[in-house]
């Protein structure tokens, strides 16, 4: 008897699994900024990048050599999850203070500050859980924490009616970058960081205090870490403290760290063994031997100078050519520029979309908004570009409202 041959076109096929929820309410603005850099051209203030030129990328080969010449098992082979103890004692000595000695159950090794930001939201967050986060928000940390499907509060603390206690109340945590946030370039003041740690311990919220641009200050002095408020008490106390090498040294490295009570550090090391295992081993010896080394103090003074020319650059050409529209600070330190619109009818959404064809990136402020209102902020990194294309970019954003302007009316 003869079979008849069937065609896969003649099968009942079942309908491919949904994705998951939250990638509906995700952005794909930071992918588009990313990848601006590699349209020919065109000028990116969007991203949050630090100058290549600024990258000691012989010393660091050198380390690298070495580091897998002295270490071949530990760089090449599997490692703790917590990290590699030599780096998570480093950590822990710098942070000390001579009120408290923190030890290595204090510190976890992350790969890159963005995974301590996915890893909190695992071992924090249900659905429907509240956030607090400092407003504007780092949009990474708004993208690392949607898969949760968490509830997102505002929390301005620039405003003179923040108030923290309320804003924590019944939140897993609140989220703080309180040294030249991303993205407004704002200090948080002493007075609202000791406000802040008061209402975590009244309110039972862990306060994150996410530290990747402390190192780049230009201008005035540098002002006690919550952390290091909180360590006057003789513990971390409600604090998650979060550093990176990202702006230390190099992005490239991926290597972060947390500093929390050993209860938080064990319930993150049991979520990282289902994240990357180990960060790596290489990338860690090489961030041992650089903290050891002392490169990064020596080099701290060359790009604070190197990234404030940038600065003022940038906020000179600003003010030549966007200060009929726009308000901004110059920020005393990191990398970035937060300008918001006095003319109500200017849409950041639709400047950048007009802008690409202008040849200018720039990041509109909806998002840094967990609600996505924000359509009058952008924000402008400095670091990335000489200052010549800074001033280049800033002419051409002006270009970009004007056209704007014109089709609007």
């Amino acid at each position: 008897m003869e079979t008849a041959a069937i065609r896969v076109e003649d099968r009942d096929t079942p309908d491919r699994a949904a994705f998951a929820d939250w990638l509906s309410s995700t952005n794909d603005i930071t992918r588009a900024f990313l990848a601006a850099g590699q349209i020919p051209g065109l000028i990116n203030v969007a991203g949050g990048l630090p100058d290549p030129a600024t990258y000691p990328a012989d010393a660091i080969a050198d380390i690298a050599a070495k580091a897998i010449r002295d270490y071949p098992a530990e760089t090449l082979g599997y490692g703790p999850i917590e990290g590699l103890p030599d780096l998570r004692t480093i950590i822990a000595e710098r942070y000390s203070t001579a009120k408290m000695t923190l030890s290595n159950r204090n510190v976890l090794i992350t790969t890159s500050g963005m995974q301590g930001l996915d890893l909190i939201g695992k071992v924090l967050l249900n659905k429907g859980d509240v956030v607090a986060g400092q407003f504007p928000t780092y949009l990474g940390a708004l993208d690392a924490w949607r898969p949760r499907q968490a509830t997102f509060r505002n929390m301005d603390l620039t405003s003179a009616d923040c108030d923290p206690p309320a804003a924590m109340q019944d939140a897993k945590f609140a989220y703080t970058v309180p040294n030249y946030s991303n993205p407004t370039g704002r200090l948080v003041g002493a007075d609202m960081r000791r406000r802040m740690l008061a209402a975590a311990r009244l309110t039972g919220a862990w306060l994150i205090e996410d530290d990747p641009y402390g190192s780049l200050n230009y201008d005035g002095p540098q002002i006690p870490s919550i952390l290091e408020m909180a360590m006057q008490g003789g513990t971390t106390g409600p604090v998650v403290y979060m550093g990176t090498m990202s702006k230390l040294i190099s992005p490239g490295l991926r290597v972060g760290w947390v500093i929390a009570a050993p209860e938080m550090i064990e319930a993150l090391t049991l979520a990282k063994q289902g994240s990357d295992l180990c960060t790596s081993g290489i990338t860690q010896r090489i961030a041992c031997d650089i903290l050891q080394s002392g490169m990064i103090e020596a080099r701290q003074p060359v790009v604070a100078t190197h990234y404030r020319n940038r600065r003022d650059a940038l906020c000179a050409a600003m003010s030549d050519h966007l200060s009929d529209w726009f308000d901004w600070e110059v920020p005393a330190g990191g990398m970035f520029v937060w300008a918001t619109a006095r003319d109500p009818r200017i849409d950041t959404d639709r400047l950048f979309s007009i802008g690409l064809a202008e040849m200018v990136c720039f990041a509109p402020g909806s998002v840094f908004d967990a609600h996505g209102a924000d359509r009058r902020s952008m924000r402008l990194n400095f670091t990335l570009n000489a200052e010549d294309k800074l001033v280049e970019a800033v002419r051409r954003i002006a270009l970009t409202v004007e056209r704007f302007l014109k089709e609007a009316i």
